[in-house]
């Protein structure tokens, strides 16, 4: 009898691990609802792929069906090939609310042969203006590539194919707000913004090219805090998570400054004529 309690209090403490640190089995269909599209979106090979497309009529989109608070979360994607211009794929994180927060990386479409922008932004209490902009240094639509997003309560990195990008500090020390306590979920989404997303708006959507499909793959979020319902809150043992302490090391600080001198086309903390009566205070504490 006392095996068994034994047993079963080992069977609960493994059940109990599993939800603290919020692993995933990678399926789209145990992870995500699609939530837009009118069919649009679709999963595959027994939950491994999920695909968005778009045409004339609608786009398509899907969220997660956990909300996370802090995490290291990966995604591969294969963004639409060929003539996308007018096309945006968007994969980030937000919360809910008039102040929200959000994490965002939005790949802009373009004619084919030109190179695809990485548009990337943070908000913070429902105020954003932190955009910077890449271009990569592959082609995004011949491959899958892995997009992360590594949250913790020092830094935000986003890193592509592991390779840090961009990181925003925690400041709050110098009055510059961090999101460290609204969950967020995890949403994407294909739909046409010709408007804005190419040249300025200046290229539109060519609709011959039509269904512009994009392709995900590899869902990771075995690294995370996260919650299924808002009646109940599942928390990490920081101390046994690596990742929650995560900060980039003199290795990963040069792979950055690589992308940023090499790939960089926009950083808010550069644009001067934007913030006339300042940058924003981050901009200036390295």
């Amino acid at each position: 009898m006392a095996a068994f309690a034994t047993k079963q209090s080992m069977l609960l403490l493994s059940l109990s691990l599993l939800l603290l640190i919020g692993v995933s089995t990678g399926s789209f269909y145990d992870n995500f609802d699609i939530t837009w599209g009118n069919g649009r979106a679709n999963i595959f090979e027994s939950g491994q792929l999920l695909t968005c497309t778009l045409d004339k009529i609608s786009g398509s989109g899907f969220q997660s069906k956990k909300e996370y608070l802090f995490g290291k979360i990966d995604m591969k994607m294969k963004l639409v090939a060929g003539n996308s211009a007018g096309t945006v794929t968007a994969y980030y994180l937000s919360s809910k609310g008039e102040t929200w927060d959000e994490i965002d990386f939005e790949f802009l479409g373009n004619v084919t042969g030109q190179p695809y922008v990485l548009h990337t932004n943070l908000f913070t209490g429902g105020k954003g203006n932190r955009e910077m902009q890449f271009y990569l240094w592959f082609d995004p639509t011949a491959d899958f590539h892995t997009y992360t997003v590594l949250w913790n309560p020092l830094n935000i990195i986003f890193l592509v194919d592991g390779i840090p990008i961009r990181v925003f500090k925690n400041n709050e020390a110098h009055g510059v707000a961090y999101p460290k306590s609204q969950p967020m979920k995890i949403y994407s989404s294909l739909w046409e913004a010709d408007d804005w997303a190419t040249q300025g708006g200046r290229v539109k959507t060519d609709w011959t090219n039509a269904p512009f499909s994009a392709s995900y793959r590899s869902f990771n979020d075995v690294d995370c805090c996260s919650r299924t319902s808002v009646w109940n809150w599942v928390t990490c043992n920081a101390n046994s998570n690596s990742w929650m302490w995560t900060t980039l090391n003199s290795n990963q600080l040069g792979q950055m400054k690589w992308v940023q001198d090499d790939y960089m086309i926009y950083n808010y903390c550069n644009d001067f004529k934007r913030f006339p009566q300042g940058l924003p205070t981050e901009c200036n504490l390295g």
